[in-house]
Protein backbone atom coordinates (compact mmCIF):
# COMPACT_ATOMS: atom_id res chain seq x y z
CA UNK A 1 0.00 0.00 0.00
CA UNK A 2 2.93 2.34 -0.47
CA UNK A 3 1.16 5.65 -1.53
CA UNK A 4 3.45 7.05 -4.81
CA UNK A 5 4.19 11.55 -5.28
CA UNK A 6 0.68 12.84 -6.85
CA UNK A 7 -1.76 11.41 -5.02
CA UNK A 8 -1.81 13.68 -2.20
CA UNK A 9 -2.28 17.65 -2.90
CA UNK A 10 0.26 19.45 -0.68
CA UNK A 11 -1.87 21.07 2.07
CA UNK A 12 -2.33 17.31 2.90
CA UNK A 13 1.03 15.87 2.67
CA UNK A 14 2.60 18.28 4.56
CA UNK A 15 0.21 18.14 7.05
CA UNK A 16 0.46 13.97 7.13
CA UNK A 17 4.16 14.84 7.40
CA UNK A 18 3.74 16.78 10.78
CA UNK A 19 1.26 14.29 12.03
CA UNK A 20 4.10 11.35 11.34
CA UNK A 21 6.98 13.09 12.44
CA UNK A 22 4.92 13.79 16.05
CA UNK A 23 4.21 10.14 16.17
CA UNK A 24 7.72 9.41 15.63
CA UNK A 25 9.26 11.74 17.90
CA UNK A 26 6.66 10.39 20.56
CA UNK A 27 7.83 7.02 19.82
CA UNK A 28 11.51 7.99 20.40
CA UNK A 29 10.52 8.92 24.31
CA UNK A 30 8.38 5.68 24.65
CA UNK A 31 10.65 3.68 23.19
CA UNK A 32 13.10 3.62 26.05
CA UNK A 33 10.68 2.12 27.90
CA UNK A 34 10.54 -1.02 25.76
CA UNK A 35 14.53 -1.40 24.68
CA UNK A 36 17.29 -2.16 26.64
CA UNK A 37 21.01 -3.72 25.51
CA UNK A 38 18.75 -6.73 25.27
CA UNK A 39 16.09 -6.09 23.17
CA UNK A 40 17.29 -3.44 20.72
CA UNK A 41 18.90 -5.86 18.46
CA UNK A 42 15.62 -7.31 18.33
CA UNK A 43 14.09 -4.00 16.67
CA UNK A 44 16.81 -4.19 14.25
CA UNK A 45 15.69 -7.70 13.13
CA UNK A 46 12.04 -6.85 13.35
CA UNK A 47 12.26 -4.02 10.52
CA UNK A 48 14.88 -5.92 8.79
CA UNK A 49 12.38 -9.15 8.48
CA UNK A 50 9.23 -6.83 7.86
CA UNK A 51 11.34 -5.30 4.80
CA UNK A 52 12.09 -8.80 3.56
CA UNK A 53 8.54 -10.26 4.31
CA UNK A 54 7.21 -6.88 2.30
CA UNK A 55 8.96 -7.76 -1.09
CA UNK A 56 7.11 -10.96 -0.46
CA UNK A 57 3.50 -10.27 -2.54
CA UNK A 58 1.14 -12.74 -2.75
CA UNK A 59 -1.95 -13.23 -4.60
CA UNK A 60 -5.41 -12.40 -3.15
CA UNK A 61 -7.81 -11.70 -6.44
CA UNK A 62 -7.79 -11.98 -10.09
CA UNK A 63 -4.88 -9.44 -10.92
CA UNK A 64 -4.19 -8.31 -7.65
CA UNK A 65 -1.72 -9.24 -5.00
CA UNK A 66 -0.99 -7.69 -1.55
CA UNK A 67 2.11 -8.08 0.99
CA UNK A 68 2.55 -7.99 4.91
CA UNK A 69 2.29 -4.61 6.31
CA UNK A 70 3.60 -5.36 9.36
CA UNK A 71 2.85 -2.89 12.24
CA UNK A 72 0.62 -5.56 14.47
CA UNK A 73 3.39 -7.82 14.43
CA UNK A 74 5.88 -5.22 15.08
CA UNK A 75 3.71 -4.43 17.73
CA UNK A 76 3.30 -7.22 18.96
CA UNK A 77 7.40 -8.42 19.24
CA UNK A 78 8.64 -5.71 20.23
CA UNK A 79 6.35 -3.05 21.32
CA UNK A 80 3.88 -0.36 19.96
CA UNK A 81 6.62 2.51 20.54
CA UNK A 82 9.48 0.61 19.17
CA UNK A 83 6.92 -1.15 16.38
CA UNK A 84 6.67 2.25 14.91
CA UNK A 85 10.37 3.26 14.92
CA UNK A 86 10.76 -0.18 12.98
CA UNK A 87 7.94 0.83 10.42
CA UNK A 88 9.23 4.21 9.51
CA UNK A 89 13.10 3.01 9.41
CA UNK A 90 11.41 0.69 6.57
CA UNK A 91 9.33 2.98 5.02
CA UNK A 92 12.05 5.70 4.75
CA UNK A 93 14.63 2.91 3.38
CA UNK A 94 12.23 2.11 0.62
CA UNK A 95 11.49 5.06 -0.39
CA UNK A 96 14.88 6.40 -0.82
CA UNK A 97 16.92 3.19 -2.21
CA UNK A 98 14.15 1.75 -3.73
CA UNK A 99 11.39 4.02 -5.15
CA UNK A 100 9.08 2.32 -3.39
CA UNK A 101 6.35 4.98 -1.69
CA UNK A 102 7.22 8.68 -3.39
CA UNK A 103 9.26 11.15 -1.25
CA UNK A 104 6.71 13.60 -0.58
CA UNK A 105 3.93 11.24 0.19
CA UNK A 106 6.23 9.35 3.16
CA UNK A 107 4.60 11.44 5.56
CA UNK A 108 1.25 9.66 4.43
CA UNK A 109 2.79 6.51 3.94
CA UNK A 110 4.39 6.84 8.05
CA UNK A 111 0.93 7.41 8.92
CA UNK A 112 -1.33 5.27 7.42
CA UNK A 113 1.20 2.01 6.99
CA UNK A 114 3.37 2.99 10.28
CA UNK A 115 0.52 4.97 13.09
CA UNK A 116 -2.36 3.30 11.93
CA UNK A 117 -1.63 -0.69 11.68
CA UNK A 118 0.57 -0.50 14.59
CA UNK A 119 -2.45 1.81 16.84
CA UNK A 120 -5.48 -0.64 15.65
CA UNK A 121 -2.96 -3.75 15.50
CA UNK A 122 -1.68 -3.06 19.54
CA UNK A 123 -5.20 -2.06 20.48
CA UNK A 124 -7.22 -5.12 19.10
CA UNK A 125 -4.47 -7.44 20.64
CA UNK A 126 -4.64 -5.82 23.98
CA UNK A 127 -8.56 -6.27 24.26
CA UNK A 128 -8.39 -10.15 22.65
CA UNK A 129 -5.00 -11.07 25.22
CA UNK A 130 -7.11 -9.51 27.96
CA UNK A 131 -9.84 -12.32 27.20
CA UNK A 132 -7.42 -15.17 26.18
CA UNK A 133 -3.93 -15.78 27.76
CA UNK A 134 -1.01 -18.62 27.03
CA UNK A 135 0.46 -19.19 23.93
CA UNK A 136 -2.36 -20.08 21.74
CA UNK A 137 -3.99 -16.76 23.03
CA UNK A 138 -1.31 -14.43 22.20
CA UNK A 139 -1.30 -15.97 18.55
CA UNK A 140 -5.21 -16.11 18.08
CA UNK A 141 -4.76 -12.43 19.35
CA UNK A 142 -2.25 -11.99 16.90
CA UNK A 143 -4.01 -12.64 13.62
CA UNK A 144 -7.21 -11.16 14.66
CA UNK A 145 -4.63 -8.05 15.28
CA UNK A 146 -3.12 -8.30 11.90
CA UNK A 147 -6.58 -8.98 10.44
CA UNK A 148 -7.85 -5.83 11.43
CA UNK A 149 -4.93 -3.38 11.00
CA UNK A 150 -4.98 -3.44 6.89
CA UNK A 151 -8.40 -2.55 6.56
CA UNK A 152 -7.95 -0.24 8.83
CA UNK A 153 -4.59 1.60 7.20
CA UNK A 154 -6.80 0.78 3.98
CA UNK A 155 -9.25 3.20 5.35
CA UNK A 156 -7.73 6.37 6.72
CA UNK A 157 -5.93 6.41 3.05
CA UNK A 158 -9.53 6.74 1.66
CA UNK A 159 -10.52 9.30 4.52
CA UNK A 160 -7.13 11.38 3.48
CA UNK A 161 -8.04 11.10 -0.15
CA UNK A 162 -11.19 12.66 -0.04
CA UNK A 163 -9.65 15.28 1.86
CA UNK A 164 -6.66 15.91 0.19
CA UNK A 165 -6.45 13.48 -3.23
CA UNK A 166 -5.66 15.19 -6.47
CA UNK A 167 -8.53 13.71 -8.02
CA UNK A 168 -12.04 13.59 -7.69
CA UNK A 169 -13.30 10.32 -6.67
CA UNK A 170 -16.44 8.36 -5.54
CA UNK A 171 -15.61 8.13 -1.31
CA UNK A 172 -18.38 5.55 -0.81
CA UNK A 173 -17.37 3.36 -4.02
CA UNK A 174 -13.17 3.83 -3.02
CA UNK A 175 -13.71 3.02 0.44
CA UNK A 176 -15.70 -0.30 -0.79
CA UNK A 177 -13.06 -1.26 -3.09
CA UNK A 178 -10.02 -0.40 -0.52
CA UNK A 179 -11.80 -1.87 2.56
CA UNK A 180 -12.60 -5.22 0.45
CA UNK A 181 -9.27 -5.93 -0.96
CA UNK A 182 -7.48 -5.34 2.03
CA UNK A 183 -9.45 -7.42 4.41
CA UNK A 184 -8.39 -10.02 2.05
CA UNK A 185 -4.87 -9.14 2.28
CA UNK A 186 -5.43 -8.97 6.17
CA UNK A 187 -6.05 -12.64 6.09
CA UNK A 188 -3.11 -12.73 4.54
CA UNK A 189 -1.28 -10.36 7.01
CA UNK A 190 -3.10 -12.32 10.20
CA UNK A 191 -1.52 -15.85 9.05
CA UNK A 192 1.92 -14.54 8.50
CA UNK A 193 1.80 -12.72 11.95
CA UNK A 194 0.27 -15.44 13.49
CA UNK A 195 2.99 -17.94 12.32
CA UNK A 196 5.88 -15.51 13.37
CA UNK A 197 4.65 -14.57 16.60
CA UNK A 198 4.35 -18.43 17.35
CA UNK A 199 7.18 -19.35 16.25
CA UNK A 200 9.03 -16.92 18.46
CA UNK A 201 6.64 -18.07 21.14
CA UNK A 202 7.83 -21.48 20.52
CA UNK A 203 11.62 -20.88 20.60
CA UNK A 204 12.39 -17.10 22.66
CA UNK A 205 8.60 -16.76 24.31
CA UNK A 206 10.47 -13.80 26.67
CA UNK A 207 11.17 -11.85 23.43
CA UNK A 208 7.59 -11.31 22.57
CA UNK A 209 6.87 -7.66 24.08
CA UNK A 210 3.22 -8.68 23.81
CA UNK A 211 3.18 -11.88 25.65
CA UNK A 212 4.73 -10.20 29.13
CA UNK A 213 3.14 -9.67 31.77
CA UNK A 214 -0.31 -11.93 30.92
CA UNK A 215 -0.58 -14.51 33.85
CA UNK A 216 -3.07 -14.42 36.33
CA UNK A 217 -2.16 -13.68 40.23
CA UNK A 218 -2.67 -17.06 41.92
CA UNK A 219 -4.96 -16.97 45.25
CA UNK A 220 -4.46 -18.85 47.76
CA UNK A 221 -7.30 -19.33 50.53
CA UNK A 222 -6.25 -20.47 54.00
CA UNK A 223 -8.63 -22.39 56.29
CA UNK A 224 -10.01 -19.13 58.11
CA UNK A 225 -10.98 -18.45 54.86
CA UNK A 226 -8.59 -14.91 54.08
CA UNK A 227 -7.11 -14.98 50.87
CA UNK A 228 -3.85 -14.04 49.67
CA UNK A 229 -2.97 -12.70 45.99
CA UNK A 230 0.43 -14.66 44.97
CA UNK A 231 2.72 -12.82 41.56
CA UNK A 232 3.52 -16.23 39.55
CA UNK A 233 6.01 -16.13 37.29
CA UNK A 234 4.67 -15.56 33.33
CA UNK A 235 4.50 -19.45 31.98
CA UNK A 236 4.31 -16.89 28.52
CA UNK A 237 7.43 -15.36 28.62
CA UNK A 238 9.66 -17.31 30.19
CA UNK A 239 13.54 -17.51 28.68
CA UNK A 240 14.65 -20.98 27.96
CA UNK A 241 17.19 -22.03 30.59
CA UNK A 242 20.47 -20.95 29.24
CA UNK A 243 18.99 -19.22 26.21
CA UNK A 244 21.57 -16.41 24.95
CA UNK A 245 20.30 -13.79 22.44
CA UNK A 246 22.96 -14.33 19.83
CA UNK A 247 21.47 -17.56 18.65
CA UNK A 248 18.38 -16.36 17.95
CA UNK A 249 19.47 -13.08 15.98
CA UNK A 250 21.69 -14.89 13.72
CA UNK A 251 19.05 -17.31 12.88
CA UNK A 252 16.59 -14.85 12.45
CA UNK A 253 19.10 -12.52 10.08
CA UNK A 254 19.75 -16.00 8.41
CA UNK A 255 15.85 -16.46 8.01
CA UNK A 256 15.12 -12.85 6.92
CA UNK A 257 18.11 -13.18 4.14
CA UNK A 258 16.45 -16.25 2.49
CA UNK A 259 13.26 -14.74 2.17
CA UNK A 260 14.97 -11.31 0.80
CA UNK A 261 17.61 -12.92 -1.38
CA UNK A 262 15.67 -16.36 -2.34
CA UNK A 263 12.06 -16.27 -1.88
CA UNK A 264 11.60 -12.78 -3.46
CA UNK A 265 12.13 -14.24 -6.98
CA UNK A 266 8.76 -16.16 -6.87
CA UNK A 267 6.57 -13.25 -5.21
CA UNK A 268 3.38 -12.22 -7.26
CA UNK A 269 4.35 -9.81 -10.27
CA UNK A 270 0.37 -8.69 -9.58
CA UNK A 271 -0.25 -4.98 -8.49
CA UNK A 272 -0.64 -4.70 -4.99
CA UNK A 273 -4.04 -3.74 -3.67
CA UNK A 274 -3.51 -0.11 -3.57
CA UNK A 275 -1.97 -0.22 -7.31
CA UNK A 276 -4.97 -2.38 -8.69
CA UNK A 277 -7.89 0.11 -6.61
CA UNK A 278 -6.52 2.98 -8.07
CA UNK A 279 -6.56 1.79 -11.83
CA UNK A 280 -9.96 0.49 -11.54
CA UNK A 281 -11.29 3.79 -9.80
CA UNK A 282 -9.79 6.10 -12.21
CA UNK A 283 -6.92 7.68 -10.32
CA UNK A 284 -3.83 5.73 -10.96
CA UNK A 285 -2.86 8.08 -13.64
CA UNK A 286 -2.54 10.64 -10.82
CA UNK A 287 0.87 9.15 -9.76
CA UNK A 288 3.85 11.34 -10.48
CA UNK A 289 7.32 10.05 -11.48
CA UNK A 290 10.06 9.59 -8.12
CA UNK A 291 12.95 11.67 -7.56
CA UNK A 292 14.50 8.68 -7.37
CA UNK A 293 13.31 6.51 -9.80
CA UNK A 294 16.51 5.98 -11.74
CA UNK A 295 18.40 4.58 -9.03
CA UNK A 296 20.16 1.18 -9.90
CA UNK A 297 18.01 -0.19 -6.97
CA UNK A 298 14.75 1.31 -7.64
CA UNK A 299 11.48 -1.08 -8.12
CA UNK A 300 13.70 -3.89 -6.28
CA UNK A 301 16.78 -3.39 -8.99
CA UNK A 302 14.61 -3.62 -12.10
CA UNK A 303 15.79 -0.43 -13.07
CA UNK A 304 19.48 -0.94 -12.85
CA UNK A 305 18.95 -4.76 -13.77
CA UNK A 306 20.38 -5.86 -10.44
CA UNK A 307 18.25 -9.45 -9.56
CA UNK A 308 15.48 -8.79 -6.71
CA UNK A 309 17.49 -11.24 -4.62
CA UNK A 310 20.56 -9.39 -4.51
CA UNK A 311 18.21 -5.66 -3.99
CA UNK A 312 16.80 -7.80 -0.98
CA UNK A 313 19.99 -8.38 0.77
CA UNK A 314 21.25 -4.96 0.25
CA UNK A 315 17.68 -3.91 1.70
CA UNK A 316 18.15 -6.06 4.48
CA UNK A 317 21.58 -4.54 5.43
CA UNK A 318 20.14 -1.18 5.42
CA UNK A 319 17.58 -1.67 7.20
CA UNK A 320 19.09 -3.75 9.85
CA UNK A 321 21.64 -1.05 10.21
CA UNK A 322 19.53 2.10 10.24
CA UNK A 323 16.66 0.03 12.55
CA UNK A 324 19.28 -1.18 14.70
CA UNK A 325 20.98 2.28 15.46
CA UNK A 326 18.06 3.83 16.06
CA UNK A 327 16.99 1.37 19.00
CA UNK A 328 20.42 1.70 20.31
CA UNK A 329 19.48 5.27 20.55
CA UNK A 330 16.82 5.05 21.42
CA UNK A 331 16.99 2.52 24.45
CA UNK A 332 16.83 2.72 28.48
CA UNK A 333 20.85 3.10 28.89
CA UNK A 334 20.33 2.38 32.46
CA UNK A 335 18.05 -0.75 32.26
CA UNK A 336 18.98 -3.62 33.20
CA UNK A 337 20.41 -6.48 30.85
CA UNK A 338 19.11 -9.24 32.78
CA UNK A 339 14.93 -9.81 33.37
CA UNK A 340 13.16 -12.40 35.19
CA UNK A 341 16.48 -13.07 36.57
CA UNK A 342 17.77 -14.87 33.02
CA UNK A 343 20.99 -13.70 31.33
CA UNK A 344 20.13 -13.37 27.60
Amino acid sequence: MHVPDGFFNVATSVSAGAVAAAGVAVCLRGARRELDDRTAPMAGLVAAFIFAVQMLNFPVAAGTSGHLLGGALAAILVGPYTGVLCMAVVLLVQAVFFADGGLTALGVNVTIMGLVTVLAGWAVFRVVTGFARGKGGVTAAAFLAALVSVPASALVFTLLFWIGGTAPISVGAVAAAMGGVHLLIGIGEGVITAVTVGAVLAVRPDLVYGARNLARPLVLRGADGESTTVAVPQPVAAAPAGGRLKPFLLGGVGVTLVLAGLVSFFASPDPDGLEAVAENQGFGGQAGEHAFGGWALADYGEVGGIPVGIAGIIGVGLVLLIAGAVAFAARNRDAATKRDGVRA
